[in-house]
């Protein structure tokens, strides 16, 4: 019985911040993450792009909040009790991400397949780094970096 027990703690896991945007899940690695906050007054940005939600004073610091799901072209939800805004370190500038839900859950490094790309035609595959696998749930893996660092109108 011991054996078995060796042999569970012998696979390597790694904590992901898995998100929500409609039926979808998505995952980011922790190590990019500095919080899930709760949804705080955001303030519009004027002529800023579509997909900046606006900005929101989080622990004295003003942070840009993106909408994931405008960003990925999405269709747009109201912002409820569930919905949250993940801080991600980016080029020491936090970043906010207007999600639909969150949490951190540990996925099996033998769950995750890297050659899965473009897994879901409504993301663009620049912004997918394949797909994790906890139970009977599959989980987009997003390159935070692409996500956070294009620019578009």
């Amino acid at each position: 019985m011991s054996g078995e027990r060796t042999v569970a703690n012998a696979v390597e896991t790694k904590p992901y911040v898995i998100f929500k945007l409609g039926d979808k899940e998505f995952g980011v690695d922790v190590m990019n993450i500095k919080e899930i906050a709760k949804i705080t007054t955001i303030t519009r940005v004027p002529h800023s792009a579509d997909f900046i939600e606006g900005v929101t004073n989080h622990r004295g610091s003003l942070v840009t909040v993106i909408n994931l799901r405008k960003r990925f072209g999405l269709e747009p939800k109201e912002i409820d009790a569930d919905s949250r805004i993940i801080i991600a370190g980016f080029e020491d500038n936090p970043v906010g991400m207007l999600v639909d839900a969150a949490e951190v859950l540990m996925i099996s490094v033998t769950d995750i397949d890297a050659t899965a790309k473009n897994v879901t035609a409504e993301i663009s595959k620049e912004y997918q780094m394949g797909v994790g696998k906890i139970e009977n749930r599959q989980i987009i893996l997003l390159d935070l970096k692409q996500v956070l660092a294009k620019e578009e109108g």
